[in-house]
């Protein structure tokens, strides 16, 4: 399944990555590259969460209503 990531370069200079399908799912790096493998880790690590928990998966969202 694939979740859609934003990137942002913050004040310091440093990219803040977030995956708005995922509450919470926040990472970053000190590059665009660094911030999207970080991201990945912490989507990874959030869906490991879910099923250790019996939380259902998030639907992708595909862009619609």
């Amino acid at each position: 399944m694939k979740y859609r990531i934003y990137l942002e370069p913050d004040e310091d200079g440093v990219y803040v990555a977030t995956c708005p399908t995922l509450p919470g799912c926040v990472s970053q790096g000190h590059t665009r590259a660094e911030a999207t493998d970080n991201i990945r880790e912490a989507i990874e690590g959030y869906l490991i969460s879910l099923r250790k928990h019996g939380d259902g998966p998030f639907q992708h969202n595909r862009g619609g209503h």
